[in-house]
């Protein structure tokens, strides 16, 4: 049995550590320390009155304006803020085209309109927080092929917004921090209000609380899918994108700076995700596409190997062909001839490929199109 004296020692040293470099002002200052919680310690609230402390600050962040403003100025400062107008504009696009879907299937985004931008960090990476609090790092528009792989990076952090996976995922690790100080002693105990805050606050900030749960990146990817395909970008994307985390980790070994954020240790594969995503199209497509190793296959029939080009993969290009024929069957634009117009193969009004130097010529792949489908 732990003595009293040890036990607040380690107490007052667990929840300080949280909350060391976050500071918020909310008409006072609410900074933790050890005077503070030693005065408070022994007051005699138990577990549930500590819970309540907690879930009231997690509310504080993720759901008043207050709160929702303060953690995003402290995320500008703590990663800098990007002024690249590239980057900046294409965010503005991506959020604006997402916002419209996600409202199609969630109508209470209208109620939390996110609060984002492009951070100065040159890893690939992206974070949503509490309080819709979203961003998404410079290196990411630098490295990634196109706007669809955007989309589909945020379209995945929108996911875990809208699900307030990082609420959840919060309150589970502050209640662990403070209630592991006082397992096997029989007192209760009460810490400072501004001590929570900053643990709270100092958990939110630390954006990888979003992803270490299975259950809840799975959730995340399938949902960017389903807002993809509310959109015009590629729903293939979501595909490649894990593709090119395979790709990298083959190279850069598995906690490359590319991948160590979307399949961190205690993550699914990306090579798991990624074949989520093609089973997920294959579905869309009412079952007659599918795409492995550069190849698509149609009714099981190989249609096409997808040369490498526009500084992909053909493996990753594949998925961007995979998530156009899906589109155009799920429309049953199969029932249309495939034709060729400047050069890209059509079904209908949707696009499936523009060759590039490696592919088959247009014609022949339109040919083929029309022999199989």
């Amino acid at each position: 049995m732990f003595k009293f004296r040890s036990l607040k020692k380690k107490f007052l040293a667990t929840v300080a550590a949280a909350a060391v470099g976050f500071s918020l002002t909310f008409g006072a200052p609410a900074v933790a320390s050890a005077s503070l919680l030693e005065s408070a310690i022994g007051i005699g609230l138990q577990g549930a009155a500590l819970n309540a402390q907690i879930n009231e600050n997690i509310k504080l962040f993720n759901e008043t304006e207050q709160g929702r403003q303060a953690l995003y100025q402290n995320f500008r400062q703590k990663y800098g803020v990007s002024n690249n107008a590239e980057y900046n504009a294409m965010l503005d696009r991506v959020m604006a085209n997402l916002t419209r879907s996600v409202a199609k299937i969630d109508p209470t985004i209208n109620d939390k309109p996110y609060l984002y931008f492009v951070s100065a960090q040159e890893s690939v990476n992206a974070a949503c927080s509490m309080g819709h609090v979203m961003m998404v790092n410079a290196g990411t528009f630098s490295k990634l092929a196109n706007e669809d792989e955007i989309a589909a990076v945020v379209g995945h952090e929108m996911g875990h917004g809208q699900k307030d996976h990082v609420a959840k995922g919060s309150r589970k690790r502050v209640q662990k921090l403070v209630t592991a100080s006082l397992a096997g002693a029989a007192i209760g105990a009460t810490v400072g209000g501004g001590a929570i805050t900053s643990a709270v606050a100092n958990i939110a900030l630390n954006h990888s609380i979003a992803h270490g749960d299975r259950k809840h990146e799975s959730e995340a990817d399938m949902l960017s899918l389903d807002y993809l395909l509310n959109t015009n970008y590629n729903p293939g994307a979501c595909a490649a994108v894990m593709q090119k985390f395979v790709e990298m980790e083959g190279t850069q070994g598995k906690r490359s700076d590319m991948a160590k954020f979307f399949n961190p240790s205690d993550h699914p594969d990306s090579d798991k995700r990624r074949d989520a995503y093609v089973k997920k199209l294959y579905e869309y497509s009412g079952k007659h596409v599918t795409a492995a190793d550069g190849v698509i296959t149609i009714d099981k029939k190989e249609f096409i190997k997808v040369a490498a080009a526009d500084n992909m993969s053909g493996a990753e290009r594949s998925y961007f062909v995979l998530g156009n024929l899906a589109v155009a069957y799920h429309k049953g634009l199969n029932k249309q001839a495939a034709t060729v117009q400047n050069g890209t193969v059509m079904l209908g009004n949707q696009p499936i490929i523009t060759p590039a130097q490696g592919d088959e010529d247009a014609y022949t792949i339109a040919e083929r199109l029309n022999a199989i489908k």
